[in-house]
């Protein structure tokens, strides 16, 4: 069985969500982000960045939500999560989610994280008074470049969708209306209604 750690509000959920829809045999384990324990012996035993998501497999521990969400896709192939035996496609996959990690999730995380970039609180304001533009702007690109429709590669649901719809849910906290991207907010709602998804988030509130 796989055991699969998460935070509540972080971008583990795009991870859960990807482990329910692909009907993996897993353990979900809260990790109290609040309460530090990502920081603890036990967990840094884990995943030494003391961060989340981590997936420990019966081969050894992967952290990077990228990088679970291919391993879940290409360990769960009869739930069909991304073109495995495409690798053009699987390499635009793997482009869209990369995109979200090193670039969406960063410019979100100036907002309340930037001692990691600065220890200057002038230096701090200045990220913090950007966030909302950068995340505009980073939607206005998925919205128009990246996003396909109705999913985000086309036709089918793949690993990249779970991934949209956890950062897209980072976008009201950012002072970014999701009206503003009428594809990706309709793909926001038509999240919401998946069984795995409605699944997850109950899971995830109730513990929270």
């Amino acid at each position: 069985m796989l055991k699969f750690y998460y935070g509540v509000a972080t971008c583990s959920l795009a991870s859960h969500i990807a482990l329910e829809e692909a009907g993996a045999d897993y353990e979900a384990i809260r990790v109290d982000i609040r309460g530090g324990q990502q920081q603890s012996p036990e967990y840094l035993a884990l995943n030494p960045k003391g961060r989340v998501p981590t997936l420990v497999t019966d081969r050894g521990v992967l952290s990077e939500t990228p990088a679970i969400l291919a391993y879940i896709a290409q360990t769960h192939r009869a739930a069909e999560l991304a073109p495995i035996d495409d690798p053009f496609a699987f390499g635009e996959l793997q482009a869209f989610n990369s995109y979200l990690c090193s670039t969406v999730h960063v410019g979100h995380a100036h907002k309340m994280r930037g001692g990691r970039w600065a220890d200057d609180p002038a230096a701090r304001e200045a990220m913090t008074a950007k966030v909302t533009q950068n995340m505009s702007d980073y939607f206005g690109i998925i919205e128009s470049r990246m996003f396909r429709g109705p999913w985000v590669m086309g036709e089918r649901y793949s690993v990249g969708d779970p991934y949209l719809f956890t950062v897209s849910n980072w976008l009201e906290g950012d002072g970014v209306d999701i009206r503003k991207f009428p594809r990706v907010a309709d793909h926001f709602e038509r999240m919401k209604a998946r069984p795995a998804v409605a699944k997850v988030l109950d899971v995830v509130s109730a513990k929270s």
